[in-house]
């Protein structure tokens, strides 16, 4: 499965994917770190991608999350990661959205492009009716991509993700499929 936009395409990723995955966790990993929970011992091994490429086509299969590397049109180069999380079937049809991009490649597009990809999916795919994301209210740029891909502001969570061994806030952002 490949959605393809007008400078990248997200695909899943596979096991073949793993050196690939590495190299950019290990390129970006300060950057990473200010957003993201702390890593378990081995992540920043090919085993520890294999496991974690793994895990993401073991649930994808259980249609709980559906992880998406972003690769670059012309070099096929992959410059990050979009992932649709929680997912919840009955009478919520719904999920969370998080995404990572090269430190390299902010600012040119690609991550609004990736989040529009995967709403698209979420919605026309999974039928999904409602995707939620949560952001630090300083990571501006974030929540203008997230706003730019047709996401509302909501309101706060209090100290509701453990980031980088501290407890932070989060801006609540949500889309709804339209009826």
């Amino acid at each position: 499965m490949k959605f393809i936009g007008n400078n990248i395409y997200i695909r899943q990723m596979e096991v073949s994917d793993a050196a690939a995955m590495l190299e950019l966790q290990v390129c970006n990993k300060e950057f990473f770190q200010t957003y993201t929970p702390l890593r378990i011992d081995g992540f920043y091994t090919i085993e520890g991608q294999i496991k974690v490429i793994e895990a993401n086509i073991e649930q994808s299969q259980n249609d709980t999350r559906y992880s998406f590397g972003i690769f670059l049109k012309e070099t096929d180069q992959l410059i990050g990661n979009v992932a649709l999380s929680e997912i919840l079937r009955g009478p919520l049809q719904s999920c969370y959205i998080g995404y990572y991009l090269d430190q390299q490649q902010n600012g040119k597009g690609y991550m609004t492009e990736a989040v529009r990809l995967a709403v698209e999916f979420a919605f026309q795919v999974l039928e999904l009716h409602r995707i939620e994301a949560g952001v630090m209210p300083h990571n501006i740029r974030s929540i203008k991509v997230l706003e730019k891909a047709g996401f509302h502001k909501e309101g706060i969570a209090v100290k509701n993700v453990k980031i980088n061994g501290k407890w932070e806030d989060h801006q609540v952002l949500a889309i709804v499929a339209e009826d």
